[in-house]
């Protein structure tokens, strides 16, 4: 018995073993392009390695991106703090210079000048920008952080305690309260005679006794303040906690002229003293005010991140910017006690302050708040550019990071998606044998006919 095959039959099969040959060479050929992989389908494991592998890369270049962008915010923030600092440095050495008593009316003009200088190039400097944001005005960054009013102001004068003051007049509730008082309020009494005003409780000193008066008390080994002998007397208003320095003056130190405040001095800013022989009598206090231009801060005390590693989020840690209230501190007037919100401008406007105290020829104040004020101005700068500096280094060591982890993902993309050319060309020859045998072959084997099938 003889099997027949159809022509039909055999010209299907060949047909089919041809075109399985020529598509095992087109999937080869794909490769040309130096991936193995195209679709799932080529090697479902390996496609899915590749695609966890291409989530990694594109998140490295992310976090890449938002490191450089950071570096370059926070070198442009740096030069900027340099300069400040120098600057800065060079108004201690003037306000030194002012202090002497032998200076004559024209050389603390020129210094004040000198100075109104230096404080115009700070004000510039806080407005530096990266691109078309400004680098210190917080998230608030489209709007000029820092201007300067053109007329001047009524400005609340500020005793500023040295260290040794500070560590007196902080008061007997233990260390953790040692140097926190920084700053008193000067009064005006209806007797004559200056007072300081704490307005943490309410306690009026005399002058005297703050500049000299304690340290009797430091050399009998009385360390710390005690208001029921020290004190002259106190304000109820600020001792009640009724009144804070936000009743009174704006967060830039600007004395407010409303009805309020002004009702306000005439009922509370009084105190009852009893002289030597027992005999009370009530002392009126006025605020002892400069006449000044004010510095205004419009940003934010807002941190900017820049994400630079998945995984928990870290604001402080990201946070690639300072702010004017860093910068520029705060003081009695706009710190957690006075009742306003940070100015952000308040160094600057106490160096306005010395300024105004140069012009008005006021040595014994220069030598002392003068000095203390323009060494802490210094100080707080360079303590913002030392933690910019280290959040800046931090940056620097995570950009090598990624560098090094960028070129591991690289490589394992390579690994797994990667054509080996020297295999592919070797089976590309075999196919293309195969193929070009199938083609010979099939010349010579196909019938020609039926008939020739027919037996």
């Amino acid at each position: 018995m003889s099997i027949r095959v159809s022509s039909n039959q055999m010209v299907y099969g060949y047909q089919k073993q041809l075109n399985d040959a020529n598509y095992r060479q087109t999937k080869l050929l794909e490769q040309g392009d130096g991936s193995k992989l195209h679709r799932p389908s080529d090697d479902s494991v390996d496609y899915s390695k590749y695609l966890r592998y291409t989530v990694s890369e594109n998140e490295n270049t992310q976090y890449q991106e938002n490191v450089n962008t950071a570096i370059s915010w926070m070198k442009t923030s740096d030069a900027a703090l340099v300069n400040m600092t120098a600057i800065q440095t060079t108004f201690k050495e003037k306000t030194v210079a002012a202090a002497n008593s032998t200076n004559n009316s024209d050389d603390m003009k020129a210094i004040g000048k000198e100075m109104m200088a230096e404080i115009q190039e700070l004000v510039s400097l806080g407005n530096t920008m990266q691109g078309d944001s400004y680098v210190f005005g917080g998230q608030k960054d489209l709007t000029k952080p820092f201007s300067m009013s053109t007329g001047e102001d009524d400005r609340g004068l500020a005793k500023t305690l040295d260290e040794n003051q500070s560590a007196y007049f902080s008061g007997n509730s233990g260390a953790d309260d040692a140097g926190s008082l920084k700053q008193m309020l000067s009064l005006k009494g209806s007797d004559g005679n200056i007072y300081y005003l704490n307005t943490k409780d309410g306690y009026v000193y005399t002058k005297d006794f703050v500049e000299n008066g304690y340290k009797n008390r430091v050399a009998k080994n009385i360390s710390k303040v005690n208001p029921s002998t020290d004190a002259a007397g106190k304000i109820d208003s600020f001792a009640t906690g009724a009144d804070k320095v936000s009743t009174y003056f704006m967060n830039t130190g600007a004395l407010r002229t409303d009805s309020d405040a002004e009702t306000a001095k005439t009922n509370n800013m009084k105190m009852t003293v009893t002289d030597s022989s027992g005999n009370p009598s009530e002392i009126t206090f006025t605020f002892i005010c400069v006449k000044q231009q004010i510095v205004h801060y419009a940003g934010d005390d807002k941190g900017v991140s820049m994400v630079k590693k998945n995984g928990t989020t870290e604001p402080v840690a990201d946070t690639v910017n300072v702010t004017g209230p860093e910068i520029f501190g705060s003081d009695i007037f706009d710190d957690a006690n006075s009742g306003n919100k940070v100015s952000g401008a308040a160094m600057l406007n106490q160096m306005l302050t010395v300024r105004a105290q140069v012009e008005g020829l006021d040595n014994e104040w220069l030598s002392k708040d003068g000095q203390t004020v323009a060494d802490g101005v210094h100080a707080t700068t360079v303590n913002t550019q030392t933690k910019l500096g280290a959040r800046q280094q931090l940056y620097e060591s995570v950009n090598t990071m990624l560098s090094n982890q960028n070129e591991l993902i690289t490589s394992d993309i390579t690994n797994v998606s990667s054509t080996d050319v020297a295999k592919l060309a070797v089976q590309l020859m075999q196919e293309q044998t195969i193929y070009n045998l199938s083609l010979s072959l099939g010349g010579r084997i196909l019938p020609q006919s039926l008939a020739d099938y027919l037996r």
